[in-house]
């Protein structure tokens, strides 16, 4: 019989499986070089772009929405939702193509996937797998680990690939793991990291009702590890949530967090009235 893996054997890694790839886009809008346009010419710039983004709010393999953020880190920010990285650059590219595009600056973007990580089903699969003396990374283990990505990727598909929530808010943030020389989450066992993202899942889910959540992962894509969009109707949920999560080890401990950017939906067919100053209403 081939030797048993240890449990100090057991990688560290867990298992994520992937969803939609996904792009947030912040603009400022050159608002002078806006007002100095005829009410004709502004009409067709925004029937141009209010009719492609009607159609990205609908698009059945991954949507799109616009939101008008407060404060100075720009006055747009879009959020697409969409099946590769390649459909998200056409989307990139046919934004660009928009008139509309000669009067927004970019201001900042992040990019990518909707994640979910497996905490829980790794270490089972792993310590079953060493159980049955399946050596780790060996070609029976990686498909096996194959198969229970594919079965769980199957079972989650809701919610890897979901609609754009259709709250009124949104708040947009990305986060980093501690990796100093004091506390570093990489380094704790994967079974400590397990529980702590347990408890640390609890006070989201007390929530559930008030608040929608959508994790991206972006290791290896962006200047953080991950991204999170929270998606609600009365804003002050973000404020209540966030701060109830920093009294949880998993934040108080070893969170680091990007800047935070808050916006209201507007739709493609009111893309108008907001570039004349006023916000659609609900």
């Amino acid at each position: 019989m081939p030797p048993q893996n240890s449990a100090a054997e057991i990688p560290a890694v867990p298992l994520t499986i992937e969803g939609y790839s996904v792009l947030h886009q912040m603009m400022r809008v050159r608002w002078s070089l806006w007002r100095q346009l005829d009410d004709g010419k502004k009409a067709e710039i925004v029937c141009e772009a209010g009719e492609w983004l009607r159609k990205a709010e609908q698009n059945s393999s991954g949507q799109s929405g616009t939101f008008s953020l407060l404060g100075h880190k720009g006055d747009l920010m879009l959020v697409h939702f969409r099946q590769s990285f390649e459909e998200l650059n056409q989307t990139e590219l046919q934004l660009a193509q928009l008139r509309l595009s000669d009067f927004l600056e970019p201001t900042t973007s992040y990019l990518s996937v909707i994640e979910l990580g497996l905490y829980e089903s790794t270490i089972k699969i792993y310590k079953e797998l060493a159980e049955r003396g399946i050596e780790t990374h060996s070609e029976e283990w990686k498909q096996h680990i194959h198969e229970t990505l594919e079965r769980q990727r199957e079972a989650m598909r809701s919610r890897l690939f979901p609609d754009m929530p259709k709250h009124r808010y949104v708040c947009f943030y990305p986060m980093d793991r501690r990796r100093g020389e004091q506390q570093n989450w990489y380094s704790l066992p994967i079974e400590e990291r397990a529980r702590q993202m347990s408890d640390h899942g609890l006070v989201g889910r007390r929530y559930a009702g008030e608040v929608k959540q959508i994790i991206t992962g972006s290791i290896g894509f962006d200047d953080w590890e991950w991204g999170v969009d929270l998606f609600a109707d009365d804003p002050m949920v973000f404020k209540k949530l966030i701060y109830e999560m920093r009294f949880d080890p998993v934040s108080a401990v070893y969170a680091l967090f990007g800047q935070f950017y808050v916006g209201l939906r507007v739709q493609g067919k009111d893309l108008g009235r907001l570039l004349n100053g006023e916000l659609p209403g609900k």
